[in-house]
């Protein structure tokens, strides 16, 4: 089985499921292109199916268009890439990763079941300080 997503004015519109067999003889009239994915590939790294922690696959021929696509995701025909949704207007497309960067680097010094998140409004990452009663 192999995964596809039909692309609509450059969006993802819909992903299926299906035998590469099947897509290969299909016949859609409606507008619109389809396109196989990779389930496993984020940031254009294949990883081993179940793996935890991730671990790439010896097999990258595999890293389908970068990222696993999600409806809404776009696709950029330029880049041969499914692009998720811009998170901020700050952000940066990374071509080689299909991925959004933050224009500073996020830090790597959270301290144990803590993490940043970004505030667009000042442009920088901001350290959670939610409580173990989860309140801030």
């Amino acid at each position: 089985m192999g995964h596809f997503a039909k692309v609509v004015g450059g969006i993802v519109t819909e992903v299926i499921v299906a035998e590469p067999d099947y897509m290969a003889t299909f016949i859609d009239t409606t507008p619109g292109d389809w396109y196989q994915a990779s389930f496993n590939t984020f940031g254009g790294v294949h990883y081993e199916p179940n793996t935890i922690p991730k671990v790439a696959s010896a097999d990258q021929s595999k890293a389908l268009r970068k990222n696993f696509p999600a409806i809404g995701f776009s696709y950029n025909k330029e880049l041969d890439a499914f692009i998720p949704p811009k998170p901020y207007p700050s952000w940066v497309l990374n071509n080689q990763t299909g991925t959004w960067n933050a224009p500073v680097a996020m830090p790597t010094d959270a301290p144990e079941g803590k993490m940043y998140h970004w505030k667009e409004s000042n442009q920088s990452w901001v350290l959670d300080t939610v409580g173990a009663d989860g309140k801030q």
